[in-house]
C-alpha cells in the first residue's frame, strides 16, 4: 500500500483567480472566461472539492455532467435538468454543426439561447466521432475528412472548424480537436495520434476568437503507453490553456490499464487547473477516479440505459421490465428525491415499459440523472468534511455487498492512493 498522502485538509480555501488561456507561442496571453477554486483536498487521496466559476454561473465539483448531443437529454426539458441541479451539461458539436447548423444555432443566441439554457455548456470538439463513425471517416493533417450519415455529403472538420462552430455555439468549455484513436489500438498510429493531437491544439488556440467568453480545454492523448501519455501531458501543459480533459480512455481497455493511465495523468497535470476525464459515468468508476483526482467526468450511460429501462441505485441497478417489480410499489429507491421516486411506483414504470410508453423513458431518465448528481454531490460533502476514504468504503460495501467483493482494480487504485478496503 502506498504511504498516505500528506494531509492538506487544514489549508485554507484559495482566492478565485482568473485561469488565462493563450498561444501556443511564449509570452502571447489571453484572458479566459474561467477561474478555479480549490476549497477542500482529501488528507489521503488525491480527491477534492473545487469551485469551478464559468460564464454562466459556478459549478461545484467533482461533478458529473449529462450528455445532450443534440442540444438536449432524450425524454427531458432543459427546464427539468435545471430543477435536478444540473449546472453544466454537454453538447455535440459534430451532430449539432451538421444539423441544424451553427448558422441558426449562432441566430438563436448561440446554443444556451436556442435550448433554453441558462447554465454553462460544455461542446465536445467532434473527435470522439473518428472512432464511432470509423466508416465514414479519414484522419489527415488537414483535419478529418466525413461523409455525414444524414445525405452522404463529405465534410472536411479542421481544428479551425471545430472551433468555429463552437464559437458560433457559445459553449462555455471548448474542447480541442484531437486524433482520436480506439482506446485497445497499439503501435505507431497511437504515437501519430498523440504528436498530432498537440498540433491540433496549437491551432486550436491560435482559431479561438472568444478566449475571453470561451475556455478551450486541451485534450491529453497516448492511448495507453505511459511514455507517450507522459510526453503528450509534457507538451500540452506548456499551453497555458484553462483546462485539461484525459482522453483516450473508456473505450475497451482493461479496467488495471485505465486507472493506471488516469493516475499519471492527473499526478503530471498542474493543480490550478481543472481536471476532465471524459467518458466515464458508471458509479464506480466515478467514485474511484475522484479518488484519483479528477474534477469532471461526462458519458451517456445513466440516459441510455434509462431507455432500456435500466435504473441507478446504490447497489447497481435494477432492471424495472423484469416481472419481480410488476408489483412492486415501492418507489425506484426511497431516499431519492427525484420527481419520478416521489410519484411513481416500481410496478407503475414496469407498465408503461410493458406498453412501450414513452413516459417510462422519461420517468427513468430523470431518476438516473438525479442519481448521478446526487451521488457527485455525496462525494464532494464528504471531502468537505473530511471523510472521503469513510466515504469510500461506505460506497463500496453498499455496491457490492461485501468489500471482499469489490473489482480488484478498484482496490488497487484505491490502495495506490491510500485507500485501503481491507
Amino acid at each position: 500500500m502506498a504511504a498516505p498522502r500528506e494531509s492538506q485538509s487544514t489549508r485554507s480555501p484559495e482566492p478565485m483567480a482568473a485561469v488565462a488561456a493563450s498561444a501556443a507561442g511564449p509570452g502571447t496571453r489571453a484572458p479566459a472566461a474561467l477561474a478555479l477554486r480549490v476549497v477542500a483536498e482529501c488528507g489521503r487521496s488525491k480527491a477534492r472539492a473545487c469551485e469551478l466559476r464559468l460564464p454562466h454561473g459556478t459549478v461545484a465539483t467533482p461533478v458529473f455532467m449529462p450528455v445532450g448531443t443534440q442540444g438536449t437529454m432524450k425524454g427531458v426539458t432543459a427546464a427539468q435538468l435545471d430543477s435536478l441541479g444540473c449546472r453544466i451539461c454537454l453538447g455535440n458539436t459534430y451532430h449539432l454543426g451538421m444539423r441544424p447548423g451553427p448558422e441558426l444555432i449562432q441566430k438563436a443566441g448561440g446554443l444556451h439561447g436556442f435550448m433554453n439554457w441558462n447554465q454553462n455548456l460544455l461542446t465536445d470538439s467532434g473527435g470522439f466521432q473518428m472512432v464511432s463513425l470509423l466508416a465514414l471517416s479519414e484522419v489527415t493533417e488537414e483535419g478529418v475528412r466525413f461523409r455525414s450519415p444524414y445525405d452522404g455529403t463529405e465534410i472536411l472538420l479542421s481544428p479551425e472548424k471545430s472551433v468555429e462552430i463552437q464559437n458560433a455555439l457559445g459553449s462555455d468549455i471548448m474542447m480541442q480537436l484531437d486524433d482520436v484513436v480506439s482506446s485497445t489500438l497499439t503501435g505507431s498510429r497511437v504515437e501519430e495520434a498523440m504528436h498530432r493531437s498537440i498540433r491540433w491544439l496549437d491551432r486550436c488556440i491560435s482559431a479561438n476568437r472568444r478566449p475571453d467568453q470561451q475556455n478551450l480545454f486541451a485534450i491529453i492523448q497516448g492511448g495507453l503507453d505511459p511514455v507517450l501519455r507522459s510526453k503528450c501531458l509534457e507538451e500540452m501543459t506548456k499551453r497555458d490553456v484553462p483546462g485539461f480533459a484525459i482522453g483516450g480512455l473508456s473505450g475497451g481497455e482493461s479496467k488495471e490499464q485505465f486507472w493506471k493511465m488516469v493516475t499519471l495523468s492527473t499526478d503530471q497535470l498542474p493543480r490550478e487547473k481543472p481536471r476532465y476525464l471524459m467518458g466515464v459515468g458508471y458509479a464506480t468508476d466515478l467514485v474511484v477516479c475522484v479518488a484519483l483526482g479528477c474534477d469532471m467526468f461526462d458519458c451517456v450511460f445513466p440516459t441510455r440505459t434509462a431507455r432500456f429501462g435500466s435504473a441507478l441505485v446504490p447497489t447497481g441497478n435494477l432492471q424495472l421490465k423484469k416481472k419481480q417489480f410488476a408489483k412492486d410499489f415501492q418507489p425506484i429507491d426511497e431516499a431519492c428525491t427525484c420527481p419520478t421516486c416521489q410519484r411513481h411506483t416500481r410496478a407503475f414504470l414496469h407498465a408503461l415499459l410493458h406498453s412501450n410508453n414513452t413516459a417510462a423513458l422519461h420517468h427513468v431518465t430523470t431518476h438516473n440523472i438525479a442519481y448521478q448528481l446526487r451521488l457527485m454531490d455525496a462525494i464532494r460533502t464528504s471531502i468537505m468534511e473530511h471523510r472521503f476514504p469513510d466515504f469510500v468504503r461506505d460506497f463500496m460495501k453498499t455496491m457490492y455487498g461485501d468489500l471482499g467483493r469489490c473489482p480488484s482494480w478498484a482496490v488497487e487504485a484505491l490502495e495506490s492512493v491510500g485507500i485501503p478496503l481491507n
